[in-house]
């Protein structure tokens, strides 16, 4: 069964063909493993996976007006709107509203205020998917993918960054969530299949 989708105008999408919507919010470091375990939910339960950063990559290659403005905004090393994020997010669930049995939203929200925002104008979060795990093995996974990934970032003075990032943006919005209870902690220490006995505990649960 998909998410309920009435007759209504554009104004009115995101607050109405939203509303009944199952969302997950799935936070985690660099390396803590969550994008494999999405691919896992996506394959069992049915929900649509959305990364905020991939759909700010897949506009940029569009080549649309809003696409061609993003990329004055990055190559200028300044941070995307709330706005422009919330937007594409809005546009990705409402093509999927009729038949997506839910939604994880990837990395989202990185800081308090993207959480709020996204509540008040297009649906209530169900609950927080936190995947746990200590620098030290975020560390050494993202060192050991570097080896044969290629990527930039997986480098030891970018990974130091990118997890001071992580934690000083990402704790206010598990201790916000947490407060409420809403907050469902995965530890991702083990290989993925235990990882991923816990991860189908969870969605079942809920």
């Amino acid at each position: 069964m998909g998410c309920s989708k009435s007759k209504i105008d554009a104004g009115k999408e995101s607050t109405d063909a939203l509303k009944q919507c199952k969302v997950i919010f799935v936070l985690g470091g660099p390396g803590s493993g969550k994008g494999t375990q999405c691919e896992k939910i996506v394959e069992k339960f049915g929900y649509t996976h959305l990364s905020s950063g991939d759909l700010l990559r897949a506009e940029v290659q569009s080549g649309s007006d809003r696409g061609k403005k993003l990329v004055e905004i990055m190559e200028k090393g300044e941070l995307v709107s709330l706005d422009t994020v919330l937007e594409l997010i809005r546009e990705a669930m409402l093509k999927e509203a009729a038949t997506s049995k839910g939604f994880l939203i990837d990395g989202y929200p990185r800081e308090l205020e993207q959480g709020i925002r996204f509540e008040n104008e297009l649906t209530p979060c169900q609950f927080v998917l936190y995947f746990e795990v200590s620098e030290d093995v975020m560390k050494q996974r993202l060192l050991k993918r570097g080896e044969t990934s290629g990527r930039v970032d997986d480098n030891e003075e970018t990974i130091a960054k990118r997890l001071k990032t992580f934690n000083d943006c990402t704790q206010p919005v598990i201790e916000h969530y947490a407060s409420n209870d809403q907050v469902k902690k995965i530890s991702s220490s083990g290989t993925v299949e235990e990882t991923w006995q816990l991860v189908e505990q969870v969605l079942n649960d809920s």
